[in-house]
């Protein structure tokens, strides 16, 4: 796949979703960084319901870290792996609160310091937050840059730089959330929604429902 084509794919998506962002419900950087540890393995729908409770009692890092952590679990226990996640919660509010004064880290290096953050999650807080132009492979981006021939790679790492080489710049800032939904939505795992698909004559699966 050439640049151009890589232009006009994300023309299309842009045009046709403007303001894309995430669908995890937050209303401070600490708490999408809570939702965000708390979506692995889980949908943006269940991690949404549970931090409605969560950050209904406790939404800052001091707060959660006076949290006991049976308490902390009882609050996420409709997410999976919810004792492993609780710890690594109240592990990072602790040194958020105390190491940065309730402010999250900035910086790739901080985010990954903290319990429960792996590079996806730091992609995701530099891109969501803090607008820089880097890309959380989830399994939607994975699955999409193979399909489609966008950016094919073995692992989400190897699509991850692929894809930060090769889309155009003008594009890198949104290319996460736009890519996310687009296969969350139209080009899922199965039965994608190639007729109703803005990229049908651009993309490169070759199993796709043709658009006459």
């Amino acid at each position: 796949m050439n640049i151009e084509k890589r232009r006009k794919i994300f023309s299309l998506l842009k045009k046709n979703n403007p303001n894309p962002s995430t669908e995890l419900i937050y209303n401070s950087p600490f708490e999408l960084l809570i939702a965000v540890i708390l979506s692995a393995q889980a949908t943006d729908i269940s991690v949404n319901k549970s931090t409605i409770k969560l950050f209904s009692t406790a939404n800052t890092a001091e707060k959660i870290s006076l949290l006991s952590i049976i308490k902390l679990e009882s609050l996420i226990k409709n997410i999976g792996l919810f004792r492993t996640k609780a710890k690594n919660i109240h592990k990072t509010s602790e040194i958020i609160n105390q190491k940065y004064f309730g402010e999250i880290p900035q910086d790739r290096e901080g985010l990954e310091n903290l319990p429960g953050v792996g590079r996806k999650t730091a992609n995701v807080i530099l891109n969501t937050i803090f607008k820089k132009p880097v890309i959380a492979v989830d399994t939607h981006i994975f699955r999409l840059s193979n399909r489609i021939k966008l950016a094919p790679g073995k692992t989400p790492l190897a699509v991850e730089l692929k894809l930060t080489k090769l889309i155009p710049n003008e594009f890198l800032v949104d290319a996460h959330h736009l890519l996310i939904l687009h296969g969350r939505y139209v080009c899922k795992a199965k039965n994608p929604d190639c007729n109703n698909c803005v990229i049908n004559k651009l993309c490169e699966y070759k199993n796709k429902i043709l658009v006459i």
